[in-house]
């Protein structure tokens, strides 16, 4: 993780979202611990991502990951975020830290420029990492474990999870529907 949120020094919480309730709190460390901690699902209760305008680039980005990984047949993949406090000099428009390394790198004019806002901070790197800034955070979010496709194992898997936690969510479910639940996820959880 320390090569996915740069500085680490400031990144102030992260997550590991799947979009279910079983197995998904993490006791978090105690005030002032050097601990670096991983929270879930149930940790993020009662809280919200703040985007403002970028909300629906990322509901959409969320469509089409979600959608690719869906067609390979794929699931348990988790959506990575940490939250950074933005400095003063890093808030309003045209200073956030991608508008800033556009326009060092491309010559961007103008925040408002389409996408200047939606670039990934590394874009020829194989990261699929996005950064976005928000009004009070900047926000790194990435789809990560990739690898877990839904065959006879997973099936299996489902069946004894819902005989065994009836009526609530859990990570084995089909791709089409773990992809739904996620989009959704996000889209509840952003603003």
């Amino acid at each position: 993780m320390q090569s996915v949120f740069y500085p680490a020094g400031r990144i102030s919480e992260r997550y590991d979202i799947k979009g279910c309730e079983v197995s998904r709190w993490v006791e978090p460390a105690p005030e002032g611990s050097p601990l670096v901690l991983v929270l879930k699902d149930l940790n993020f209760q009662g809280k919200t991502i703040d985007l403002g305008p970028q909300r629906s680039w990322l509901l959409h980005q969320m469509e089409l990951d979600t959608a690719f990984l869906r067609e390979l047949n794929v699931l348990d993949y988790s959506l990575l975020m940490a939250f950074q406090r933005l400095h003063e000099d890093e808030r309003g428009p045209g200073s956030s830290l991608l508008f800033r390394t556009a326009r060092s790198v491309r010559g961007v004019q103008s925040p408002e420029e389409p996408g200047s806002q939606n670039r990934r901070l590394l874009p020829d790197s194989p990261n699929a990492l996005h950064i976005l800034d928000g009004p009070e955070q900047r926000y790194f979010l990435g789809l990560v474990d990739l690898a877990t496709v839904y065959g006879l194992r997973k099936r299996l898997e489902h069946l004894w999870k819902t005989l065994r936690y009836p009526g609530r969510t859990f990570s084995t479910v089909s791709p089409a529907r773990y992809a739904r639940r996620l989009c959704q996820w996000v889209e509840a959880h952003t603003e």
